[in-house]
C-alpha cells in the first residue's frame, strides 16, 4: 500500500509540474515569438548567441541572424550557413523534463534548487557545444546529417539529463534515504 500511494504521489506531482511549467512556457513563447515578422524568442536568440561566442571562443569567426523567412535564428561560421537554430534547440523542453522529474523524485528544498540550478547550467552548456559540434560536423559531413541530427545529438543531450537523473535519485532524493 505504501509504495502504491509513493507511485501515485510522484505521478501527481510529475503531471502538475510538468504541465504547469509547460504551461508558462508555451505562454512564454506565445507572449515572445512573432510569426507576423519571424521574430524568435528571447531564450532561442540567446542560445544561438551563446553559441555564436563559444565558437568564437575556439578561433571561428561566428554570427546569428534573425532568419526572415522563419522563426529562426541563422547561425554562420565563418561567414559560411553553417545551421538554423529553432525553438526546439534552445533545451528548455529538455530543461523542463529535468526539474520536472527532480521535483517529483522529492529531495529537501535546498537540495532540489542548488541541483536543479546546477542541473540547469549543465544542459544549457551541453546544449551549446551540441549544436556547435552538429554545424561542423552537419557542415563538413552532410551525408550523416541525419544520424547527427536526429539520433546522436538527441542521445547526448538526453543522455546527460539521464546522468543527472540517476545523481539525483542516488544522491539527493528523498526515495533514496527511505531505501537506505
Amino acid at each position: 500500500m505504501k509504495k502504491r500511494k509513493t507511485i501515485i504521489k510522484f505521478l501527481l506531482k510529475f503531471f502538475i509540474t510538468y504541465f504547469l511549467l509547460l504551461s508558462i512556457y508555451s505562454i512564454y513563447l506565445q507572449k515572445t515569438q512573432d510569426r507576423t515578422v519571424f521574430s524568435c524568442a528571447p531564450i532561442t536568440k540567446m542560445v544561438a548567441n551563446h553559441t555564436a561566442k563559444l565558437a568564437q571562443l575556439f578561433g571561428y569567426e561566428s554570427r546569428t541572424v534573425q532568419h526572415e523567412g522563419e522563426l529562426s535564428m541563422k547561425f554562420y561560421v565563418d561567414d559560411l550557413y553553417a545551421a538554423r537554430i529553432v525553438e526546439g534547440c534552445n533545451a528548455v523542453s529538455v530543461i523542463i523534463l529535468f526539474l520536472t522529474f527532480i521535483i517529483a523524485f522529492s529531495g529537501s528544498l535546498k537540495a532540489t534548487i542548488v541541483f536543479g540550478t546546477a542541473g540547469v547550467l549543465i544542459i544549457y552548456v551541453v546544449n551549446l557545444f551540441r549544436i556547435l559540434l552538429l554545424s561542423f560536423l552537419m557542415h563538413n559531413f552532410p551525408e550523416y546529417t541525419y544520424f547527427l541530427h536526429n539520433l546522436f545529438f538527441p542521445a547526448v543531450i538526453y543522455g546527460t539529463t539521464f546522468i543527472l537523473w540517476i545523481i539525483w535519485v542516488n544522491k539527493f532524493s528523498y526515495i533514496k534515504k527511505s531505501n537506505a
